[in-house]
């Protein structure tokens, strides 16, 4: 949390109306200056304030560390729950390591905000649903939640070392999602579930600070998880797409930042990861759900440009483990 103690207020008034209660409410503060730490603390919160703005991960580590449950609410201190939002993904995730539900456009609540993360093979990541008409849908295994209202497993979370800190804001859920396919763990999407996000309430989608961080970011989803050979046969595709992303930033006058953003990654881009056949399974049929389901001039543009690029085929055949087995 950083400032916006009006969001905080909603955010909490939800939390105490759940039908399932939650043990105890955790608030991170990253060194708000209005008065957002004296709120949760009025509500009984048990308060971690930080003096200054480490960002998103790192908040989120010392909150679920902070924790002695089974299970732990990650959630955004701009989303609001529905009562029912806790009892539903814990009646739905027995047999899985994390959650999600549908998160609605807070604004205007036809519309969704997102459902679960999908990545392209460029290291674009979109939220499946953005931008779409709310209408019913289907429980379905993901393979990415998004920190913005998810439940996790904490013994997952101490297993991987919880959130990159080294993201500071912005793709780490991304970043974690994909080490939890590594790792063999799953997840699942509950449209019955139901939160509302108002959406970079603190500083704006397209504020400098937020493009910086997410164009380095996307580099470090690269250099973190992609092995050299999938990374050299979608180099032309991790180019385009990139580059694109950048000029939608310039569109919106955060050209330098994209840059700035971009430079930053290349100085720390190392390859380190090892092979992973569902790694390469899930960029193709992630890319090929957003080929099918997103309509924005982004994506349009991205596989009229990348649609001859061939997908990365598997360098190991595929033996797929029961994930569910792993739950305690």
């Amino acid at each position: 949390m950083h400032n916006r103690a009006d969001l905080l207020s909603r955010l909490l008034a939800t939390l105490r109306a759940q039908t399932t209660p939650f043990t105890e409410i955790i608030v991170i503060d990253n060194a708000s200056t209005d008065g957002a730490p004296d709120l949760a603390r009025r509500h009984n919160c048990r308060m971690i304030a930080l003096t200054q703005n480490k960002g998103f991960a790192h908040a989120v580590n010392l909150g679920w560390r902070a924790a002695d449950t089974e299970w732990v609410a990650i959630l955004n201190s701009d989303v609001e729950l529905d009562p029912h939002w806790n009892e539903t993904l814990l009646g739905n995730a027995m047999n899985f390591t994390f959650a999600t539900g549908l998160i609605l456009d807070a604004t205007n609540r036809d519309f969704i905000d997102g459902t679960y993360d999908l990545v392209a093979r460029s290291g674009c990541a979109w939220r499946a649903g953005a931008g779409e008409y709310a209408s019913a849908s289907d429980t379905k295994s993901i393979a990415i939640a998004p920190a913005t209202a998810c439940l996790f497993r904490t013994h997952a979370l101490r297993q991987l070392g919880g959130f990159d800190e080294t993201y500071r804001s912005y793709l780490e859920d991304v970043d974690l999602g994909l080490r939890c396919l590594r790792a063999g763990f799953s997840g699942i999407y509950v449209p019955e579930a139901k939160a509302w996000h108002h959406g970079s309430a603190t500083l704006g989608r397209w504020n400098p600070r937020v493009v910086r961080l997410i164009s380095r970011n996307q580099l470090l989803l690269v250099a973190r998880n992609y092995d050299r050979r999938l990374f050299y046969s979608c180099l032309a595709t991790i180019v385009v797409g990139q580059l694109l992303w950048g000029l939608v930033a310039l569109r919106h006058g955060a050209g330098v930042a994209w840059i700035a953003g971009k430079w930053e990654g290349l100085r720390a881009f190392r390859l380190d990861a090892t092979p992973s056949p569902r790694l390469r399974e899930f960029l193709n049929a992630s890319e090929q759900e957003i080929r099918n389901r997103a309509t924005g001039s982004y994506w349009r543009w991205y596989f009229r440009l990348t649609s001859s690029a061939p997908a990365p085929s598997p360098v190991l055949p595929v033996t797929r483990r029961d994930t569910n087995s792993e739950a305690p």
